[in-house]
């Protein structure tokens, strides 16, 4: 359906208002709720009291003395089933329902509605399921104190519980437009609703043909600007699946929906009650410029950093960004250098820590999320004060990648231990992925070698035992080893962050082995974070104390120093270094 194009009349109805008669198709299956869909829906309205609470939408079209059911049948239907109910066992004190169904090939079935004849249950699958929905309603009913049960489910009807309006024109065709709702090609999400709102027919007299039509396509580029991984994946850390169209991120935002709730429709009733109290073109005009505000801050080279850093560290939500920009001061709106001093602010709180980094260890849970979250930041503003203008971190990649959302997890930079190897074949593979590095050590280490082809040897006929294997590898770590490292093996000096999937081999693997698998990844076009490129290409390391094959003490003092000097607006104190060996 083009939105653009159609006739819509959009309206949120009281359900007690609901009145006329509904005619249901022959292209449409019959009733066909069961008990927990049927529960679940008196449970809703229930539970939800006196707050305002909204049922999916239904879609509607106009004939000449009643309306087309396109979508919204199991819906009514059950409502009619309470209503029927509640008149029954009251007497007649509750109203019977305001509205009829009408079946264009199941003309009995009206009747049988009007009825409520349990005799007539077994005679077809239609009365079947009507039959055990209005049981299951008395069952609902008998378990409460059913006359103030009845009393407040009769009052939310018509005070709370909505349902959205949706009429499309006589000349929509009906039967195609069914089909596209029932597979979920046009889910009609909030964002959908609110801009069926703005082209209502009946909703704005202000707004003519042509004004609808140029909301339409620029409400389409903002869809098309948010399709922009770079822009969407900087603005939030969700995927596109939680979005059916990404423009809802865009009306969440202004609506102030909270990020824990769950009703589905809270956004389009936000705006549908703004538009009681102003101009379709004034809501229209926030929706704009709230857009043009994020593309602003993405567009910034340091709101872009720091903005995506508090999002991406899950520190801020953009709700918190958004809430911040809009604070008024003195009674005035917040300057741009102030909004920046705050979020320096918020970045500074976030790796606040009671202790110093360097007593971190990767043992600890908790201290595992603290320098995981401080070597993002290390990441993320190193890109931001390297490339000045010319290099954006990439949280697109950061965040997801073909196979779906990344996870990051903290590596040793030069792993001496053997965490998750239990299998003969972990530990074949680590001998293997050692051989090339020993070789490259040069001469006096043909027997090491010869031990590791031995061992790693794929159709050796006997068993490789874990002793064996745990002896030859100690010989392969202390030969690939600095002096002095099992003492800062779990400190922050040693871990970076990287994802290199499940493969217990590698992630067990020494410096030099580890090193040449990541210059494989990024020669294969593979997301590596920045400073994870660097620590192993030895970007920090002086030249004078570069062992190529080595993660040793100089390496270590050289990597905090240049995480202090990247974060050293951030840290409450400097990362404490370890004492040169003179």
């Amino acid at each position: 359906m083009n939105l653009a194009n159609a006739d819509i009349k959009l309206d949120t109805k009281l359900v007690g208002t609901v009145a006329g008669k509904f005619y249901i198709p022959s292209y449409q299956r019959g009733y066909r709720w069961g008990e927990d869909q049927v529960t679940r829906l008196l449970d809703d309205v229930n539970s939800n009291g006196t707050k305002n609470y909204c049922l999916q939408p239904v879609v509607v079209r106009r004939r000449e003395d009643s309306f087309e059911l396109i979508d919204g049948q199991q819906r009514l239907t059950t409502l009619f089933l309470i209503y029927k109910y509640m008149s029954i066992s009251s007497s007649g004190f509750f109203d019977e329902p305001k509205f009829a169904l009408i079946y264009e090939t199941r003309e009995k079935s009206e009747e049988f509605l009007a009825s409520i004849d349990r005799l007539k249950k077994e005679e077809n699958i239609d009365y079947w399921f009507m039959c055990d929905a209005y049981e299951t309603i008395e069952k609902w009913f008998g378990k409460k104190d059913k006359k103030s049960t009845l009393t407040n489910i009769n009052k939310y009807f018509d005070e709370n519980v909505k349902i959205i309006w949706y009429e499309v024109d006589e000349t929509e065709d009906a039967i195609a437009l069914f089909t596209r709702l029932n597979i979920g090609k046009i889910p009609l999400t909030s964002a959908e609703l609110v801009k069926a709102m703005f082209l209502s027919r009946d909703n704005n007299p202000e707004m003519d043909r042509e004004k609808q039509e140029e909301i339409s396509l620029q409400w389409d580029n903002i869809e098309k600007a948010l399709h922009n991984n770079s822009l969407w994946y900087f603005l939030t850390n969700r995927s596109n699946a939680k979005y059916q169209t990404r423009i809802d991120l865009i009306l969440d935002l202004i609506s102030g929906k909270p990020v824990d709730n769950k009703e589905k429709y809270y956004t389009f009733f936000y705006f549908d009650d703004l538009n009681q109290e102003e101009k379709l073109s004034e809501i229209w005009k926030e929706i704009q410029h709230t857009f043009l505000i994020l593309k602003d801050w993405y567009e910034d080279h340091e709101l872009y950093h720091k903005i995506g850093y508090l999002i991406a560290s899950n520190t801020k939500s953009l709700q918190d960004v958004f809430a911040l920009s809009r604070r008024e001061i003195d009674g005035r709106g917040i300057t741009k250098n102030r909004f920046k001093s705050e979020l320096d602010a918020y970045i500074k709180e976030s790796i606040a820590i009671p202790t110093n980094y360097s007593e971190l260890s990767y043992e600890k849970t908790t201290d595992y999320a603290r320098i995981s979250k401080l070597l993002l930041l290390f990441n993320v503003e190193s890109v931001r004060q390297n490339g000045e203008q010319t290099h954006w971190f990439p949280f697109e990649k950061f965040k997801f990648q073909k196979t779906g959302k990344v996870t990051w997890s903290l590596e040793h930079i030069h792993a001496q231990q053997s965490e998750g190897m239990r299998k003969q074949d972990d530990w074949k593979e680590w001998l293997r992925l050692h051989i090339p590095s020993i070789v490259a050590l040069g001469k006096g280490n043909d027997a090491l070698i010869a031990e590791m082809k031995n061992a790693s040897d794929a159709d050796r006929q006997e068993r490789l035992e874990r002793q064996e294997f745990e002896d030859i590898q100690q010989k392969v770590i202390q030969k690939l080893s600095a002096q002095g490292n099992t003492e800062y093996m779990h400190s922050i000096a040693n871990l970076a962050l990287l994802n290199m999937s499940d493969n217990a081999a590698l992630n067990n693997s020494t410096f030099d082995v580890k090193r040449n698998a990541i210059i494989e990844m990024d020669k294969k076009g593979q997301y590596i974070p920045f400073c994870t490129k660097m620590v192993f290409l030895k970007y920090y390391t002086p030249s004078a104390s570069n062992q190529l094959h080595f993660w040793g003490q100089p390496d270590r003092i050289a990597y905090i120093k240049a995480i202090n000097s990247t974060l050293k607006n951030y840290l409450a104190e400097e990362i404490s270094i370890e004492k040169e060996v003179e």
